[in-house]
């Protein structure tokens, strides 16, 4: 593994697929904002690499992807310091939303809070058959923010306040259920799961794919109309590449 620096590792294959492990964060991969800045610095570092088709983002323990903020550097925050550590936080979000290739999450065992909020803010989610999710802030006296505005788009509104006003946790398959995550691996099969994601994206059109991820978060924000009629530049600009061209006249030869 190459250590972006002491909290952001990865590792590459020649297909262009990267894994970003975060790094010496305790066996949950807490955020602490060392961390948090760490890995947010590693995305945006790795960001400028058009070679980069595939990111998949993961903790360097099994227990988790990421089992939440770091309740002991928040227990000792005031209202300033508070404001800081969240912006912390949903910089590394938004770095996640931002980054220019798909990004997918690699979900084994605990993903709670601040990390399910990461979650969300990624492409897709792929889930070990055992894994468990929530949003426990309440519990600790403060509210769920940032990315947790995420969950109604991914969930709807009824099972988001479920999740942010009770604490409760749900398993793999009621996350699963409710759009929460898009596929349950089988026991042992978690890495499977995702390599089947993977190469999918891979059979797609890199620049294509990068104008598709953009125009999604686009849509999220704007309204129906202004969405199609955006669609209609990024569509044309799709053709100052060779891909178009050359991945249709492949589609056609193939069909011959």
């Amino acid at each position: 593994m190459e250590m972006l620096n002491h909290h952001c590792g990865v590792t590459r294959d020649a297909r262009g697929v990267v894994h970003v492990a975060i790094c010496n964060a305790g066996p949950l991969n807490i955020l602490g904002s060392p961390v948090t800045d760490a890995v947010r610095e590693g995305l945006q570092q790795l960001s400028s690499d058009r070679s980069i088709r595939v990111v998949v983002l993961r903790g360097q323990s099994e227990q988790s992807l990421i089992g939440g903020a770091d309740i002991k550097e928040m227990a000792g925050l005031d209202q300033k310091s508070a404001e800081a550590f969240i912006s912390r936080l949903r910089d590394l979000c938004e770095a996640v939303r931002a980054f220019p290739a798909p990004v997918i999450a690699r979900m084994p065992g605990w993903c709670l809070g601040g990390g399910l909020e990461v979650a969300a803010a990624c492409d897709f989610r792929i889930a070990a058959h055992d894994s468990h999710f929530g949003m426990p802030e309440v519990r600790v006296g403060i509210p769920s923010v940032i990315h947790a505005a995420l969950l109604p788009r991914l969930i709807g509104w009824a099972r988001a306040r479920w999740l942010v006003m009770t604490a409760e946790n749900i398993d793999a398959p009621t996350a699963l259920a409710w759009g929460l995550v898009d596929k349950v691996a089988a026991p042992g099969e978690l890495d499977a799961a995702i390599e089947h994601v993977v190469e999918a994206l891979l059979a797609c059109g890199p620049e294509a794919l990068r104008s598709q991820k953009a125009l999604l978060r686009q849509w999220e924000e704007l309204p129906l109309t202004e969405s199609v009629n955006l669609s209609v530049k990024v569509f044309g600009e799709s053709f100052l590449t060779d891909e178009p061209t050359r991945l249709m006249q492949a589609f056609v030869n193939r069909k011959r």
